[in-house]
């Protein structure tokens, strides 16, 4: 069994069946991630273009890390000192690259549904690394990943995402993966950072931080994306701290042995102080470290190889 698509576009396009196969296959690259040689031959001959249209460490380096020790070779694309600049589109860009004979595209763009526009067109996998708003899949798998590994199973367990949920797509794709393996997913933050309607996705609204932690098994923490906010979502981020803020306290709500996430890049002392940041229930450099095998997961299922 296989994916479906040539491409990874987004969550909510993937059934329960593709999701457990991407997560069990990362099973086996993270065994190669501890070895003292931390590469296999698999996609010898393959090429990634990694096209990335925002600011990205975490996501970019560690797709380059996966093509890396999958073998393939690997092209960072720089916009800046690109034709985009000369006002080449997105398209024209994408089929350069392509007729450089590229197997894998991986973009990241503040337009929703870029991904999708690029993957109608073109003939290489493309994979989503972030559109706008809408999906982060890979985060997604990740997240997914780490909580199966630490809790041994999703389905069941009580999942509390705080914060900006309106302009996460990490959030998105989440709720779309959580809520198919089985979780019960509870979102928590400020009325005017929460999307009308979300419940139509199967997950429940709380404003209130104590009732929504209240027995959780994981605690995932969004960060406050100002750089999308394009008028004020609340008073002050000093306001916006004292309510929403993941501190010990706050935590001490859930269950005792509760997983702390967060996606990164963090703004410590606003959503998430440092003391649980860095405490001994925080997975938060775990995801980063899973982060490799699930992205080594998507490459290899989508090549084909096997």
């Amino acid at each position: 069994m296989g994916l479906k698509s040539k491409d990874l576009l987004d969550i909510q396009g993937l059934e329960k069946d593709e999701i457990n196969l991407i997560l069990d296959t990362a099973e086996s690259f993270k065994e190669v991630t501890s070895r003292d040689i931390k590469k296999v031959p698999t996609l010898r001959g393959k090429t990634v273009f990694n096209l990335f249209f925002e600011p990205s460490t975490r996501t970019r380096t560690s797709f380059e890390l996966a093509a890396k020790r999958l073998s393939a070779d690997v092209i960072n694309f720089s916009v800046s000192t690109s034709s985009v600049v000369k006002g080449e589109t997105l398209l024209d860009t994408a089929r350069n690259i392509e007729a450089m004979r590229s197997d894998f595209i991986v973009i990241r763009h503040s337009a929703s549904g870029a991904p999708h526009m690029l993957a109608r067109q073109l003939k290489s996998s493309v994979i989503n690394a972030g559109d706008g708003s809408h999906e982060h899949p890979t985060q997604a798998l990740l997240d997914m990943f780490t909580i199966r590994e630490k809790k041994g199973m999703i389905e069941g367990l009580k999942i509390a995402i705080i914060g900006d949920i309106i302009h996460s797509r990490v959030a998105r794709s989440n709720i779309h993966g959580l809520t198919k393996l089985g979780a019960e997913v509870r979102i928590v933050g400020p009325p005017a950072l929460i999307p009308m309607d979300i419940e139509a996705l199967g997950v429940s609204v709380f404003y209130n931080m104590e009732d929504a932690l209240s027995g959780a098994d994981v605690i995932m923490v969004l960060r406050l994306q100002l750089e999308r906010q394009g008028k004020n979502f609340f008073p002050s981020l000093r306001e916006y701290a004292g309510l929403y803020s993941l501190t010990s306290d706050k935590a001490g709500y859930a269950k005792e042995d509760v997983m702390i996430m967060h996606p990164g890049p963090m703004n410590r002392g606003v959503e998430i102080s440092p003391e649980v940041a860095d405490g001994l229930s925080s997975v938060i450099l775990e995801q980063v470290t899973n982060g490799i095998a699930v992205r080594m997961a998507a490459l290899y299922l989508l090549s084909g190889v096997g």
